[in-house]
């Protein structure tokens, strides 16, 4: 067991790694009533194409990883979510492109519940018929979001961005893509992805980390299998498409914009480019950019716009979304901007404001169990913890900056996804 103390924001963390590989963290936050527990698999929706240990490729069809969340939640012996219930925890998942997550909240019972959730990710059970019940629940979770505005504007700012990478593709897949799937390839995926070596178990509250760490290693497998080999597509510069419309039953437009950035280099800090993306997204269009406040005082943005920086398997964008009555109007003042800073450069003035403020929020978020444990998984993946980041704001210039800008200056890796109203001409 390893106590690391970050002194620069007050915090610290113990770290453990099983012998089977598990990566395991406890944060401490013994003034809290409640402790969070997350354990998250390096796999997401963008894990399509990929190699088992045996050397078999398999091409898994669009939402497995989806899919896999929604089933592994069902025990030989009954349901987890109804063994939670039963201590009183709060649980819940996500799939990402770049993540498949299970966590609770609880403020007793830690220990059981730890045992419940250790238990369950670990231990696969999937039919013929649970599967097959569980499709119609996905394909009406599919029908909703196919509804949804925010939905179909995401899914096809990514569209556009890559060509055939997968996380072009929504992260539920579709109701036909779904269709094959059996217990087989669930097994499968499970073998590839659900081994201790792609797992990372993180708890932040009050805890005693000994405990922690002996449900881990009685409730994960001794031996594990190595992690498979993913592919993702050949790399495309460009942009697929600078521009996709829908007409839906919305008041006012909604739109993404995309940028389409290079993704990690080989021995690249995750943490600091993606420090570097966020300060970029605040200087460019944060609340307190000129660009937003210019377009929040003419009426072409309100309050609900945002600004973000994603980092992939094999791919990184930047995302700005919101609500405008001339979308192109917004996308073309991004361009526009980011051609600016470029020509007069940053000051110092401006950067260390924005870095103050970023520093900020940051600290906010140590705070945020949830985000804690989210962001602590993330890093982990990377090999890098998330005090890593607040080590880095120092090192970070205005070159560095500049430099990602650069990258962005260029239109054919702009995507611009619109849903507009239906008697829009």
């Amino acid at each position: 067991m390893t106590c690391d103390f970050f002194y620069k924001i007050g915090e610290q963390m113990y770290s453990h790694v099983l012998s089977n590989g598990l990566k395991m963290y406890y944060i401490p936050k013994t003034n809290f009533s409640k402790t969070f527990a997350m354990l998250a698999t390096n796999f997401g929706s963008a894990d399509q194409k990929f190699q088992m240990q045996n050397g078999e490729i398999l091409n898994t069809p669009a939402g497995v990883a989806h899919f896999l969340e929604h089933k592994m939640f069902e025990d030989e012996d009954g349901n987890a979510l109804q063994k939670f219930a039963k201590t009183g925890a709060s649980p819940n998942a996500f799939t990402s492109r770049n993540m498949t997550a299970y966590y609770f909240s609880c403020t007793d019972n830690l220990y059981e519940n730890l045992d419940i959730l250790t238990k369950f990710v670990c231990t696969p059970y999937f039919t013929d018929e649970n599967v097959k019940k569980e499709k119609g629940i996905i394909e009406q979770e599919i029908s909703m979001l196919d509804d949804d505005p925010f939905w179909n504007a995401y899914t096809n700012v990514y569209a556009g961005m890559y060509h055939n990478h997968p996380i072009r593709i929504s992260i539920a897949g579709s109701a036909e893509s779904i269709a094959p799937i059996d217990p087989e390839l669930l097994y499968k995926c499970h073998k590839a992805f659900y081994s201790p070596k792609n797992l990372v178990l993180t708890v932040c509250g009050n805890a005693d980390f000994n405990k922690i760490i002996e449900i881990a290693e009685k409730n994960t497998p001794k031996q594990t299998d190595k992690i498979a080999n993913r592919f993702y597509g050949e790399r495309q510069d460009n942009v697929y498409k600078n521009k996709i419309t829908v007409k839906m039953n919305v008041p006012q437009p909604f739109f993404m914009i995309g940028i389409k950035d290079i993704p990690l280099a080989k021995n690249e800090s995750q943490s600091k480019r993606q420090l570097i993306g966020e300060l970029c997204c605040e200087i460019l269009a944060g609340k307190s950019s000129e660009l937003y406040n210019n377009l929040y005082k003419d009426g072409t943005l309100n309050r609900r716009f945002d600004a973000g920086y994603t980092i992939h398997p094999d791919a990184a964008c930047v995302l700005f979304s919101g609500d405008s009555k001339n979308p192109q109007k917004v996308y073309q003042s991004i361009i526009d901007n980011i051609s600016e800073f470029i020509k007069n450069g940053i000051s110092n003035e401006e950067f260390n404001r924005v870095k103050h403020m970023h520093y900020g929020m940051m600290l906010r978020t140590l705070d945020q169990p949830d985000d804690l444990c989210r962001i602590q998984c993330e890093c982990a993946f990377a090999n890098e913890n998330f005090a890593t980041s607040s080590l880095q704001y120092d090192d970070i210039t205005i070159d560095d900056l500049l430099n990602m800008f650069k990258i962005w200056n260029n239109e054919n890796r702009f995507t611009l996804s619109e849903v507009i109203p239906l008697d829009n001409d």
